[in-house]
């Protein structure tokens, strides 16, 4: 069934219901930024397969609700379907709220799937029409959704002290004292990589994304995770393992679908005051709660203590970037003798059966984007597996990509010149990577945050006129999402300070619609950069092993310290990896890694 006919039987529901306004998110029920199958509800509905995008549809109107990353995808994707584009990140942005409300709707019902909309998301709404009557309908699209994807469930692994340096019990201990702290007697957590951070479990419910579906309920006295996986008879051995060690480790584990009971009987359970996070917890659980119950509204505190790694953590962040760096070169080196004769999915397919190889690889970080000339405009393109564009010997070919390791998570961008450049692209191509390199050179006092640094990445841009839309760096989690905070690097007011320890992305990009595109990404470790009568400073440190390619530069844009920072990375990259390449390879890199 095409988009437009199916715009139409939600309409029909709409009516048979009594419904003004439907509201979809592109999320799951855990605020997850990657959904599985499942909730994919804005793709089912549309076609747009972007990561951020929610979907409104009254009797007379459809729109796709998404940022400056999928504009031109957008674009395609709905064409011929009858949704609107509603572009957002962007001055003339009017959020889905607002929007609803410049309708002027009297008393309109609109309608949110409970599931996968957050609380603050639809107090919101609620703010912005005052006078809607909002009504939940979990799993609304299942009537028209005929073959919706079930709940996913796929094995579950533990990770050891050795591994991640922190024991769940003592995680657990940490989250306990801090309930203490704020006078309560639970917390309900529902986002997916804490939980997974907290108990030291993973697993591949949802792709590219190591953990499992569930919740986590924390009292001062029992742990109860609900996961749907607690049926020993059903389950692979791994799981069986991981259930024991949990289970010794005093947390009960319980049916995924009883998390809604057991919110909804708290004080029957001895809690009087729980702590919820209104960004997480979807309105459908928060509905659920036992009324009886005070509930005190938080910021979860798992997020910031996963961002900031331990030793232990970064220890084997190292390691896994390194690992990456062997396969990066060998993948660079492989395409500098095979352009002009493969195609992007190709490239693709090439660079994810070499990191396989790398003992202790679990997976893709993120589906690897692959695009070459005018399909690098696209910042988050979809690589086709048929009629992908063949990697002519010349212009430039970018290749996003990361892995998942168990000792960590990669993610980088190379953007290749794979012969002669125009003179546009090498002057884009030089200008984001010197933006780049301003980023990582930075030294900032203590209490900075991301977007208080952002302009670093940017300003060689700004200078000629140039931007791109999306952020320049994300939190990258240690064997977990690639995309993580809260900590970030972009435009955007985020007060979140930065503080050793933590691991973000550089990644300035431009982007020129039908031509082609660049990016130069790299992670970077926030550490301490010494200390003086004006307080305490930090620095990052590069983690990612990847020369950048010199070939197309323009050494005029670069001053001289951005050259030497430029000369003396591409070096270390050849000292560090070149002992463990093959010999050709080794060869390779260092006349590609010679100064500039």
């Amino acid at each position: 069934m095409d988009a437009i006919f199916k715009v139409e039987a939600l309409r029909g529901l709409m009516r048979e219901n009594g419904l003004d306004v439907v509201v979809l998110s592109g999320s799951d029920p855990h605020a997850s930024e990657y959904p599985a199958s499942r909730w994919k509800q804005v793709e089912w509905l549309s076609g747009f397969t972007g990561e951020a995008g929610d979907i409104v549809v009254t009797r007379d109107h459809a729109g796709l609700w998404t940022d400056t990353r999928y504009f031109i995808q957008a674009r395609q994707q709905l064409a011929g379907s009858g949704i609107q584009l509603h572009k957002m990140r962007v001055p003339e942005q009017v959020p889905i709220p607002e929007w609803i409300a410049s309708l002027e709707l009297a008393r309109p019902v609109i309608a949110v799937d409970g599931l996968c909309q957050s609380v603050s998301a639809v107090a919101a709404l609620q703010a912005a029409v005052p006078s809607a009557r909002i009504v939940s309908i979990p799993d609304l699209l299942s009537a028209l959704w005929s073959d919706r994807p079930a709940v996913p469930s796929t094995p579950v692994i533990t990770l050891g002290e050795d591994l991640v340096g922190e024991s769940r019990s003592a995680k657990i201990n940490r989250l306990r004292k801090w309930l203490v702290l704020q006078g309560a007697d639970a917390v309900f957590i529902s986002s997916l990589d804490q939980i997974a951070w907290l108990l030291n479990v993973r697993g591949s419910d949802v792709a590219y994304n190591p953990v499992v579906i569930s919740y986590l309920l924390v009292t001062l006295e029992e742990v109860s995770w609900f996961v749907r996986k607690n049926a020993f008879a059903d389950l692979d051995s791994e799981t069986v393992d991981s259930f024991a060690e949990l289970q010794a480790d005093g947390v009960q584990v319980r049916d995924y679908d009883d998390a809604e009971f057991a919110l909804s009987s708290l004080k029957a359970s001895g809690v009087d005051r729980i702590c919820l996070d209104a960004a997480t917890l979807n309105y459908a659980l928060r509905e659920a709660v036992d009324p009886a119950c005070e509930v005190l509204p938080v910021t979860s505190p798992l997020g910031l203590w996963k961002a900031v790694k331990n030793a232990t953590e970064i220890d084997g962040m190292r390691e896994a970037h390194l690992e990456d760096g062997l396969v990066m070169e060998q993948f660079l080196y492989w395409l500098s003798c095979n352009a002009g004769f493969v195609d992007e999915w190709e490239a693709a397919s090439c660079l994810g059966s070499l990191r396989a190889r790398v003992p202790g690889y679990r997976g893709d970080s993120f589906e690897t984007i692959s695009a070459y000339g005018p399909s690098a405009a696209l910042p988050h393109y979809v690589t086709p597996s048929t009629g992908a564009s063949l990697l002519e010997a010349r212009g430039l070919y970018l290749v996003d990509s990361g892995g998942q390791y168990l000792f960590g998570t990669t993610d980088i961008t190379r953007t290749v010149p794979l012969g002669p450049c125009t003179p546009l692209e090498m002057e884009d191509y030089t200008l984001v990577l010197k933006g780049h390199i301003n980023l990582a050179m930075a030294v900032f006092p203590r209490g900075t945050a991301g977007c208080q640094i952002d302009a670093l990445a940017r300003e060689p841009l700004w200078r000629e006129r140039r931007n791109f839309g999306h952020g320049t760096g994300h939190g990258v989690g240690f064997f977990l999402n690639v995309h993580e905070g809260p900590q970030d690097l972009r435009q955007n007011f985020n007060p979140v300070a930065l503080e050793p320890g933590m691991i973000l992305s550089d990644e300035p990009g431009l982007y020129r619609e039908g031509q082609h595109g660049v990016r130069h990404e790299n992670l970077l470790l926030v550490r301490p950069a010494g200390e003086s009568e004006f307080g305490s400073f930090l620095e990052f440190e590069t983690l990612t092993l990847c020369h950048f390619d010199t070939s197309c530069l323009v050494p005029d844009l670069l001053t001289p310290e951005e050259l030497d920072w430029l000369n003396a990375y591409n070096a270390h990259v050849y000292e560090v990896l070149s002992p463990r390449l093959p010999a050709d390879v080794a060869a390779w890199l260092r006349d590609v890694t010679r100064p500039v």
